[in-house]
């Protein structure tokens, strides 16, 4: 398994609890996020060393889903999957986040899928970022 840092993570969340969700990015990053207006959300956290982490929320980005992206590397996830997983079981809700890095060449419309009971499936989920 590899241990490559990604340079910025994304998940989608449904459904978008956003008070249970700041308590865990509280907790989690040391930051409330604040409502800049058509239905987004940002604020900037600490990492361990320091580092400020931004994190963005778009409510209903598809399908029903949040986007929840935070912009750094220095994340207490490496990858978009360790991040889904954390969510899911701390929130308890649906997440799905890419399956890897995207590389050029990369199917962009397969995601992997943790269903509220934390069961994960690959699943093709096209047009995700229309919004």
């Amino acid at each position: 398994m590899s241990e490559e840092r990604y340079p910025d993570i994304e998940v989608y969340l449904a459904p978008l609890k956003i008070t249970a969700l700041n308590e865990w990015l509280q907790q989690r990053l040391h930051v409330t996020l604040d409502s800049t207006g058509k239905r987004q959300w940002a604020g900037t956290g600490l990492s361990e060393k320091q580092q400020p982490l931004p994190v963005l929320l778009m409510e209903s980005v598809a399908d029903g889903f949040a986007s929840l992206w935070i912009d750094s590397p220095e994340s207490p996830w490496a990858r978009d999957i360790d991040l889904a997983r954390d969510l899911n079981t701390a929130l308890g809700v649906e997440v799905r986040c890419s399956l890897g890095g995207w590389h050029p060449g990369d199917a962009p419309d397969r995601f992997l899928r943790i269903e509220r009971d934390g069961q994960e499936s690959v699943i093709e989920w096209p047009d995700h970022h229309g919004g």
